[in-house]
């Protein structure tokens, strides 16, 4: 089977592209999921690897039956598909595997480098970073500074190169690290990484990339041009958002960062023996980073899922979302009174299948609530956990506002405003479910006095049709599994 041929088989093997719901008029239609940068639908055949996987379950850190051999070769084949997949060389990279998501290994990372160099305590994170790019360097670095955009809000672009070499000159010697993302998870809009780690390395100043956003959508490795000072010294990315919901975090990190130092967490499993008085960590990885019982089966889903990726080749995904991607923000545009956010020139800013915007004057929720339950169109809506940027963009339609903040009717609206709509593609999207987006939204501005009157608001900004009971418990219910 050739790429072009696995990619199309893959496109339509999700679990979840036929669910169906009934709509606030009655309709039954299929869901259109907008909203894979929050997390992803499932790969079928990953998730029937894993599911096979089980009927041998057993722990690893042991070779004495037949089941625990299998699951340790099934948890080390994962962690090397996951340096094939950015191309890291074994002996100089471990993959790492933690928590259910990128917020576990980041603030791992950011406590170890924090003590590698405490001299060094200013860390440099860019300001469209997500929480979990942002908090766990604030926690323990002494100083983090945030490095600019370029552009105008709303019309941010990516890291200015030129004001990050300037903060580097001014903290020099100062700078410990660049903590950055390769794309945002508000706007899609990429980061010049390679180009941000050569600078990061000419003030000898590692650099982390949180690759959550970017990993599933475009080619990224370890270094572009395989030239040292553009090599990423650590790259972070959650299996969830990779087509492997239910798998670990990852960390792809140079041993030299972490072989120097004991590990930020100890137990079963990384020590090579233990006495009362002592104990002797293991000089293997990446068994001496991982304390406990991992996820073998997360982890197995994810190795299915980027060994399927690499057969397909991130290029031509690339190059297919890419097209999507294109024909959406042309329909948005095309439509007076949508706001988006970011750059959206393509042929100036690289972005990625993430647009968040707004439409007329309505608020995000009720934007969000009409198009699930009048379209059955899946997207997000609010400030995304990554709140600082989504102000900066919102900045100037927020100061237009003639609301007077400090009062109660002032404060509810400036709740309801502080917010964006975000539609996020996936190796599954399709072009009808960019046109049912674009065909809801378009309905939304030719009739806005209509949907507002079917909904009421509560004290969080959350949107309820008034007549309309399709609540999470009438969905789908947990219990009835266990009858």
């Amino acid at each position: 089977m050739n790429h072009t041929d696995l990619l199309e088989q893959l496109h339509a093997d999700f679990i979840g592209l036929d669910t169906r719901y009934r709509l606030a008029d009655g309709r039954v239609t299929r869901r259109h999921y907008l909203d894979s940068a929050a997390s992803t639908l499932a790969l079928r055949p990953a998730r029937q690897l894993a599911d096979e996987l089980l009927r041998h379950y057993a722990n690893t850190h042991s070779q004495a039956h037949f089941s625990a051999r299998i699951a340790n070769r099934a948890y080390a084949w994962a962690h090397q598909q996951v340096l094939d997949f950015v191309q890291a060389d074994p002996q100089r990279y471990a993959a790492l595997f933690a928590g259910s998501g990128c917020t576990a290994p980041l603030n791992r990372l950011a406590r170890t480098l924090a003590m590698q160099r405490p001299e060094r305590d200013v860390v440099l994170v860019s300001l469209l970073e997500h929480h979990a790019n942002d908090l766990p360097h604030r926690k323990q670095a002494g100083t983090v500074v945030h490095i600019p955009l370029t552009g105008v809000a709303p019309h941010l672009g990516a890291v200015d190169l030129a004001a990050l070499e300037r903060l580097l000159e001014q903290q020099r010697g100062r700078v410990n690290y660049v903590a950055i993302s390769a794309a945002s998870n508000v706007t899609g809009i990429r980061n010049p990484i390679y180009d941000i780690a050569a600078l990061a390395h000419a003030f000898d100043a590692w650099i982390v990339v949180d690759a959550s956003q970017a990993l599933a959508h475009a080619p990224l490795t370890m270094s572009d041009t395989g030239a040292a000072e553009r090599e990423l010294d650590a790259v972070v990315f959650s299996g969830h958002k990779l087509y492997a919901p239910g798998s670990p975090g990852v960390a792809i990190v140079r041993k030299a960062l972490l072989e120097n130092q004991e590990p930020d967490e100890v137990g079963g499993g990384m020590v090579d023996d233990v006495q009362l008085s002592s104990y002797q960590i293991s000089e293997q990885f990446p068994d001496r980073e991982e304390a406990g019982t991992p996820n073998i089966i997360g982890a197995a889903q994810l190795g299915a899922v980027l060994n399927l990726l690499q057969r397909v080749g991130m290029d031509q995904i690339h190059a297919a979302e890419q097209g999507q991607l294109r024909q959406f923000i042309t329909g948005l545009t095309a439509m007076p009174g949508v706001r988006i956010y970011g750059d959206p020139d393509l042929d100036r800013t690289l972005r990625l299948g993430t647009v968040a915007f707004n439409v007329g004057g309505l608020e995000h929720g009720l934007v969000a609530a009409v198009l699930n339950d009048y379209f059955n169109v899946a997207v997000r809506n609010g400030c995304f956990c990554a709140h600082s940027y989504v102000r900066e963009l919102l900045k100037p339609e927020l100061w237009a506002l003639d609301i007077d903040p400090d009062s109660a009717e002032g404060a509810a609206m400036l709740k309801q405003r502080q917010g964006m709509v975000r539609a996020s593609l996936g190796l599954y999207t399709t072009e009808e479910d960019i046109a049912a987006l674009l065909a809801g939204i378009g309905d939304l501005l030719a009739r806005p006095d209509f949907y507002r009157a079917q909904y009421v608001a509560d004290a969080d900004g959350n949107f309820q049709q008034r007549a309309f009971g399709a609540t999470a418990e009438t969905l789908f219910d947990p219990e009835a599994f266990s009858e």
